[in-house]
């Protein structure tokens, strides 16, 4: 098994082999806390990388499983080691979605619906600043600079030419009408908006107002989907408090026929882009005496 360098990949990687394994086994996940006598949700923390798993976990529920090859046994307490470790976004102690973070870093696509802001992989710094600062309530003046520099950060997966993130993404109309920050802020977001929607590894389409009623109302959405298993795939709901990833393959399914319907119904690039040229002006007219 190839090293990891991202540890929430790590963790759900190691905890898919630890459920493979004990289904192998016939084992359900209460038997196994029962006989460990540690409680069942620690079990499928474990197995759902929810939570990091100590090298003596690994090695306990490998001889519980009747593991017996030591090569797959130290692998997989290689894998345990590795997926503690932090990765560079728990630096930012107050990140709310450090989970979502250590998906994005490693995911090779994301489809992403976006009703209210621009996505913050696509954000300049004065609008991400502005977004920060106006829609998080009670932030220190510290604290929401560490938030702008880990989203800049999040960024170098767009510019990450070696391989870059394959972004697909649908935004509401009203999302270039809006003015976070400023007429100036949104004019340049805006005019940074259009020179990444020409990035070949970067697809944006406005839906129009006058699409009326379509399955995007129920609210943002994104799905990450990694290189190594393509055919899977996480959904993320992003709350204000608690934000949902949703794994259970007819979610993600569900969740793909929405974005394929949007997308459907969306503007393609090249009028996406006229239409945004069309916003920029506005918000030049608005900033003018």
């Amino acid at each position: 098994m190839a090293a990891i360098s991202n540890p929430t990949v790590g963790r759900r990687r190691l905890g898919a082999e630890l459920r493979r394994l004990r289904q192998a086994s016939g084992l359900k996940s209460t038997e196994v806390a029962e006989r460990l006598m540690v409680s069942q949700p620690k079990i499928s923390h474990l197995e759902n990388g929810r939570r990091s798993a100590h090298p003596r976990d690994v090695r306990d529920l490998c001889a519980m499983y009747g593991v017996t090859d030591r090569q797959v046994i130290d692998s997989l307490m290689q894998m345990a080691r590795e997926s503690g470790r932090p990765g560079w976004w728990h630096a930012y102690n107050d990140l709310s979605n450090s989970a979502y973070i250590g998906l994005e870093m490693d995911a090779a696509s994301i489809h992403t619906y976006e009703p209210l802001l621009i996505p913050g992989l696509l954000q300049s710094p004065a609008y991400a600043q502005a977004v920060i600062e106006e829609t998080i309530p009670l932030l220190t003046a510290e604290q929401a600079a560490a938030r702008l520099k880990a989203r800049l950060r999040r960024q170098h997966r767009i510019y990450d030419l070696a391989c870059p993130l394959r972004l697909w993404v649908v935004l509401d109309e009203s999302v270039l009408r809006r003015v976070v920050g400023s007429p100036d802020v949104m004019r340049e977001q805006l005019e940074h908006l259009n020179a990444l929607g020409a990035e070949p590894h970067v697809t944006v389409r406005v839906l129009p107002c006058a699409v009326g009623a379509h399955p995007g109302l129920s609210g943002q959405f994104s799905i990450l989907r990694s290189a190594d298993r393509p055919e899977a795939g996480v959904v993320y709901l992003e709350r204000f408090t608690n934000d949902l990833y949703l794994e259970k393959p007819s979610d993600v399914q569900g969740y793909g026929a929405m974005y394929d319907q949007l997308q459907a119904q969306a503007l393609d690039p090249d009028r996406t882009r006229r239409v945004i040229t069309d916003a920029i002006k506005s918000h030049i007219d608005a900033g003018q005496p």
